[in-house]
C-alpha cells in the first residue's frame, strides 16, 4: 500500500513540476493591461455594446464609468435592453442625462430571442448592428456589471494599435470582499489561467485562444472577417469562442486582401467604411491579460452564488464530454488532494518519504497559487487552502454535468440553455 501511495504522490509531484515549468507560466500575474503605454498616434472610432437584462441596480455605477472614459476620440455607447422588467432603460437614460451626455448613449429595445441564439449574444448582435451605422474601427464588448477605470478604453485602444492586435481582452478584477469570495474567487482566476495560459494566448504562433467577456475590444474588420457574432451565436462560453474564431482566422484576412478584390468592391456599398486615419490590425492576433483597476460589481457573497456561477458552464467547458468529466474527477484529486492526504498518511504510517513528498507537492501548489492571492490582496494563508478549494470546484463541475443531464444546464437571467447541439 505504501508503494502505491508513494507512486501516486510522485506522479502528482511530477505533474506540478511540469505545470510550473512547462505550462505557459500560467501562475504568474505579469500580463496586465495597466503597464501599457497609452500614447495614441491616431484616434479610432469606438462603439461600446452593452447587453443588459435587469441590471437597473448596477447601471448607475457601470454605465457611468463607461460614459466618463477619458478616451479623446469618438466614442458612443449602445445599451441593449434585453427585455428587462426592472426599468433598466429608464435608469440608463437617467445616468446619461445626469452626466450631461444623452447624445453619447443609444438605447436599443431588444426584440424576442430567435431560435439558435443565446440571450446575451442576440443582444450583442443587435447592438453591433445599430453601432455599425457609425462605421467604428473597434467595438468594445462589455457587460453591464463592469465598472471601468477612466483610462480603460484608452489603454485597450493603445494596446491594440501599438501591438497590431485584432482583439484585446482583460480579466477584470472580480469582487473579492466576503469570506466566500476571498476563499473561491481568486481560484476561479487561477483555474482560468491554467486553462488558457495568458502567454500562450498572446503568442500568435500558439493555437491557445481565450478572452474574458467583461471587457473585449475587437477590430470591426476582424469581426467581419470571422463572419460576425452569429458564428458563435450558440456559445455559452462566448468570450473564449470569439477569441478562438479570431485567432483561427490568422492568415485568412491577408489571403482575402490579396485575392477576392472584386468581391470587396461589390460589397463596398454594403459595408461601413473604416476610419482612414486608423489602420486596422492584421488578422488573428489577440491579447489577454489582467486588470487591477477595472472591476466587476457582481457580488458572489455566498457559497451558493459562486457554486451556481461555476456550475452554469463548467460542463460546457468540458464540451459536454463524459470522458473529460471522468478525467477531471480523477485528475483534480490526484493533482490537488494527493499532497495533503499523503502528508497525513505519511505521518500516521511514520513513512517520511510519503510525508515529505506530500509536503513538497503542497508547497509547489501553494507557490503557484500565491501570486493570484497576492494580486487579490487576500491573506497568504488562503494560498495553503488550494486543495480544499479544488475539491469544491470538482464538486461544482460534477453538479454542472448533473444539471445538464437534467435539462437545467446553462441557466442565467431566467433562461435555460441546452447544449449547442440542441440550440
Amino acid at each position: 500500500m505504501d508503494v502505491i501511495v508513494l507512486g501516486l504522490m510522485l506522479l502528482s509531484l511530477t505533474i506540478w513540476l511540469g505545470l510550473l515549468g512547462f505550462w505557459g507560466q500560467f501562475w504568474r500575474t505579469d500580463q496586465q493591461l495597466e503597464v501599457t503605454e497609452t500614447q495614441l498616434e491616431s484616434l479610432p472610432v469606438v462603439c461600446a455594446v452593452v447587453p443588459a437584462r435587469n441590471e437597473a441596480e448596477l447601471l448607475p455605477t457601470s454605465l457611468r464609468s463607461l460614459l466618463l472614459q477619458d478616451y479623446p476620440g469618438s466614442f458612443n455607447v449602445f445599451l441593449v435592453d434585453d427585455r428587462s422588467t426592472d426599468r433598466t432603460a429608464n435608469f440608463a437614460e437617467g445616468v446619461a442625462h445626469a452626466l450631461g451626455k444623452p447624445q453619447q448613449l443609444h438605447i436599443i429595445s431588444g426584440v424576442s430571442l430567435p431560435p439558435g441564439w443565446s440571450g446575451k449574444l442576440w443582444a450583442v448582435e443587435q447592438g453591433i448592428k445599430s453601432a455599425s451605422k457609425f462605421a467604428p474601427d473597434y467595438f468594445l464588448l462589455t457587460d453591464a456589471d463592469i465598472e471601468h477605470d477612466p483610462g480603460n478604453l484608452r489603454r485597450l485602444v493603445a494596446k491594440a494599435m501599438q501591438e497590431d492586435l485584432d482583439l484585446v481582452s482583460v480579466m477584470v478584477r472580480l469582487r473579492c470582499e466576503s469570506f466566500w469570495e476571498k476563499f473561491l474567487i481568486p481560484a476561479f482566476v487561477f483555474f482560468f489561467q491554467k486553462l488558457y495560459p495568458f502567454r500562450w494566448v498572446n503568442n500568435p504562433n500558439n493555437p491557445t485562444a481565450g478572452a474574458a467577456g467583461g471587457s473585449i475590444l475587437i477590430a470591426r474588420e476582424a469581426l467581419e472577417q470571422i463572419g460576425g457574432i452569429q458564428v458563435i451565436r450558440q456559445a455559452l462560453i462566448d468570450d473564449c469562442a470569439l477569441a478562438q474564431a479570431v485567432k483561427k482566422s490568422r492568415g485568412a484576412g491577408e489571403q482575402r486582401s490579396r485575392g477576392d478584390k472584386g468581391d470587396k468592391e461589390n460589397n463596398h456599398a454594403q459595408s461601413p467604411m473604416p476610419n482612414p486615419q486608423c489602420p486596422i490590425p492584421s488578422q488573428g492576433r489577440i491579447w489577454l491579460g489582467l486588470s487591477s483597476l477595472t472591476r466587476s460589481l457582481r457580488p458572489y457573497d455566498s457559497l451558493a452564488t459562486i457554486w451556481d456561477m461555476v456550475a452554469r458552464t463548467a460542463y460546457t467547458q468540458l464540451n459536454y464530454s463524459a470522458l473529460l468529466l471522468l478525467g477531471t474527477l480523477v485528475g483534480m484529486p490526484l493533482i490537488y488532494l494527493a499532497p495533503p492526504v499523503c502528508v497525513i498518511l505519511g505521518a500516521v504510517w511514520s513513512n517520511w518519504a510519503i510525508a515529505l513528498t506530500g509536503i513538497l507537492g503542497w508547497l509547489l501548489m501553494t507557490f503557484a497559487y500565491y501570486p493570484t492571492i497576492r494580486f487579490y490582496k487576500c491573506s497568504p494563508w488562503f494560498a495553503l487552502s488550494l486543495p480544499a478549494i479544488a475539491f469544491l470546484y470538482t464538486l461544482m463541475t460534477l453538479d454542472s454535468a448533473l444539471r445538464h443531464w437534467q435539462g437545467r444546464g446553462g441557466a442565467w437571467k431566467g433562461r435555460v440553455y441546452p447544449s449547442s447541439d440542441n440550440l
